[in-house]
């Protein structure tokens, strides 16, 4: 009688344990150790419904955070998790693995320096991706991967694809701060920050390399035209008018891409309204055509 009670309480509980299975999950603690870095990284991931049951692999977007936020911040005040379950769940997304690293521990931002002393672009390619790809069932090709982000991490995602189109699918950066001031404003923005420029040659390749009007004259084209872009932007944001100026640079140049200004400013709740529009403007790629 004890056996088949035990029996009955395990079967009872079958289809609890089968729903909890296709649940989705997000750890937003987890670490790695960086050599470039010389320190232990944090970051956050979802695993989509039916990640731990599956033998499947699947695509990825690296989800960026802005400026005094931390990899927690797309999982507390972005709502992550809800929003992507809602999207899969009615058959706007695909099931996918979203990435959120920390750029707010050492040194705030998603660059290396000016004097290539700090290298957390570096650390992101040849550290960060190897180690996430490695460790969770992705899809590692560049059809398969995406890059996005906010205000801060809106620029990197820019950045990020600019300096790497071999690399993402799709980008889309969300009230981007995209900095298109003129050499010696640019100049100016990194003393301030407390940036200490060693020569005019590495402010020059600097400058190049992370003004975002630099970037779109000197890239190549069929580079360009490779990653499909999404950009959107409040109509209130103070970053308005750097995200239009690349917009009308792109245009010129006639890279295809995606322009939203919407109603609203520089707010968690313009991203959280931002977000399904970028699932499944990421899955686009991601599907089989």
């Amino acid at each position: 009688m004890k056996n088949l009670h035990v029996s009955t309480l395990i079967f009872a509980f079958l289809p609890l344990l089968s729903v909890l299975a296709q649940e989705s999950r997000v750890y937003d603690n987890l670490t790695l150790q960086s050599d470039l870095l010389k320190m232990e990284r944090r970051y956050a991931i979802y695993l989509p419904p039916g990640y731990d049951h599956s033998e499947r692999s699947y695509p990825v977007l690296y989800l960026l955070h802005g400026g005094g936020d931390d990899q927690t911040g797309w999982v507390q005040f972005g709502e992550v998790q809800h929003i992507t379950d809602k999207a899969i769940n009615e058959g706007t997304a695909t099931p996918m693995i979203i990435v959120m690293p920390d750029a707010n521990t050492g040194r705030r931002g998603y660059f290396n320096d000016v004097n290539g002393e700090w290298r957390y672009e570096d650390f992101f390619f040849e550290e960060f991706i190897p180690f996430i790809e490695s460790t969770y069932r992705i899809k590692a090709a560049k059809r398969y991967r995406a890059v996005a982000g906010l205000s801060m991490g809106g620029g990197g995602s820019f950045f990020y694809a600019m300096h790497r189109p071999d690399m993402f699918s799709s980008a889309a950066p969300l009230s981007a701060a995209l900095r298109s001031q003129p050499k010696e404003e640019f100049r100016q923005a990194l003393e301030n920050s407390g940036a200490k420029i060693n020569s005019a040659a590495s402010l020059d390749a600097y400058y190049d390399r992370h003004q975002a009007l630099r970037q779109i004259e000197l890239n190549s084209l069929d580079q360009m035209k490779s990653v499909r872009w999404y950009f959107d932007c409040g109509d209130d944001d103070f970053l308005y008018e750097g995200n239009s100026l690349v917009h009308i640079a792109l245009r010129k140049k006639e890279v295809p891409h995606e322009f939203r200004i919407r109603d609203g400013g520089h707010t968690w709740g313009y991203w959280r309204s931002a977000l399904p529009d970028v699932l499944a403007f990421v899955s686009e790629a991601f599907h089989q055509r």
